[in-house]
């Protein structure tokens, strides 16, 4: 029975080879001498620091060049509220992974309200889909192409 998985993923090794060239680009710029402006990525979270916050504004369209030349999908992130205080401002922008339990559900509801002849499960945080024809399962990856979820969607492990 062909099958295939729906996750949200990107590889952390380029995310990271991005904040590294994103730092170093930011080191050699002259906008940003003296002012101590650098890029650290904790896990999946990619902090800014820099002194106002137009310089963050500044930052963050770098580092989106950077995470688009890599082919990570910007969509995956997530940016929170700035946070400033005398000297510094901070930006904390999260990379979101995986398929999270509302939005599987969502995804699911629509597959379903499709009328497409396939099944759904959800297994963590990817989403399985079991069909009997391969056209089912095609129309199934345009379906969720054009459904416009806020995260990018990749469809990996397709097997006839």
């Amino acid at each position: 029975m062909p099958s295939f998985d729906v996750v949200s993923e990107f590889d952390t090794h380029e995310a990271s080879n991005a904040v590294d060239q994103a730092n170093r680009e930011v080191g050699v710029r002259f906008d940003f001498k003296g002012t101590d402006s650098k890029y650290a990525l904790e896990g999946d979270a990619i902090t800014l620091t820099s002194q106002t916050e137009f310089q963050l504004r500044q930052m963050l369209e770098i580092l989106h060049q950077k995470l688009a030349k890599r082919g990570i999908d910007i969509g995956c992130l997530k940016e929170e509220k700035v946070e400033t205080n005398g000297r510094e401002a901070r930006l904390k922008v999260v990379m979101r992974q995986g398929l999270d339990a509302p939005l599987a559900r969502e995804l699911v509801k629509k597959i379903k309200d499709s009328k497409i002849k396939v099944q759904s499960s959800i297994q963590g945080d990817k989403l399985r889909i079991n069909g009997k024809k391969r056209d089912d399962l095609q129309a199934v990856i345009a379906l969720l192409k054009s459904s416009g979820t806020e995260l990018p969607l990749q469809y990996e492990n397709f097997r006839d």
